[in-house]
């Protein structure tokens, strides 16, 4: 990683070489060099050049049984309408779903904009701080004697790679898992084997894509998907170890270790444990209205 110095002296070299009267000589140089500029004057900024990008988010079920897995709809139906709200793309590429309608874990796709937005940050950059467990509170419906229930989920975002020279994975560090596709589709579905499951042996890290036509093709976006897990992981341990904190390589998905939580009984109220932010509106926050939430944790 580049310290501050470093990247204010590339900064310079390209300036000066962008002043030469041959810059524009070859066009394509030209607009790569701009292009580095720019996500180096960022990141001196603060904003990584994946904040700018596309973004994987994977919702989990945890603890709770049905009550959780119908968590993880409720938190995938929220963030739609965040997406909705924003004019976003996206897609579904791996569900998990249960006989309730409730999943146990489903895979979102949100592509880069058109336009940058909030302040110049994408999909990625705006939803990164939503990373980590969430839990609720409420009147289980699954529970004939109406109890109140506490359920918890725990959603992860990641960078959308497409290609990147910062992670390389040896073959011998993959194990590939290979499944029919679950979802509905064309008469390929259910009869070959294109879902594919990635695992990385070392860390453990798997991810599992479905929405592609081939084998191949999804077993590519896998790979993506695992080496932006891998990058935001280190990335993780850079901050932690400049901050002189410890990080943990996993999160239980319980009591404890929540993020944000949101109560529905005895009382409303939608809380955020790391910036104090708080709502009694949770219907609206639970509609897609999120925006007081994304802005407090661009200071996190």
């Amino acid at each position: 990683m580049a310290t501050k110095e470093e990247i204010q002296e590339k900064i310079e070299e390209l300036e000066a070489a962008m002043a030469g009267a041959d810059f524009w000589s070859d066009k394509d140089r030209a607009q790569a060099s701009i292009r580095e500029l720019q996500n180096l004057k960022d990141e001196l900024e603060g904003v990584g050049k994946y904040d700018k990008g596309g973004a994987i988010m994977t919702i989990f079920s945890g603890a709770g049984g049905d009550d959780a897995e119908d968590f993880s709809r409720i938190l995938l139906e929220m963030y739609q309408k965040l997406f909705e709200k924003n004019k976003w793309n996206y897609s579904v590429i791996h569900k998990n779903e249960n006989d309730h309608g409730g999943y146990r874990n489903v895979t979102l796709e949100v592509p880069p904009l058109d336009k940058g937005g909030g302040g110049g940050l994408g999909p990625y950059g705006i939803l990164k701080n939503e990373s980590g467990v969430h839990r609720l509170v409420r009147i289980s419906p699954f529970n004939a004697s109406q109890k109140r229930h506490t359920s918890f989920s725990m959603v992860e975002v990641i960078p959308k790679f497409d290609k990147t020279e910062e992670i390389k994975i040896p073959p011998e560090d993959l194990k590939v898992e290979l499944s029919r596709a679950s979802g509905p589709g064309g008469q390929n579905v259910n009869k070959r084997e294109t879902a594919v499951r990635l695992v990385h042996i070392p860390t453990n890290l798997a991810v599992h894509v479905e929405s592609e036509r081939s084998q191949a093709q999804n077993k590519e976006m896998a790979l993506h998907m695992l080496e932006a897990k891998l990058y935001k992981l280190r990335e993780e341990e850079r901050v932690a170890k400049e901050k002189g904190m410890y990080i943990s390589k996993t999160t239980q998905i319980e009591w404890g270790s929540q993020i944000r939580s949101y109560v529905l009984h005895p009382y409303k109220l939608v809380k955020d444990h790391r910036t104090g932010v708080e709502t009694a509106q949770v219907e609206k926050v639970l509609n897609g209205e999120l925006d007081e939430f994304l802005e407090a944790e661009k200071n996190l």
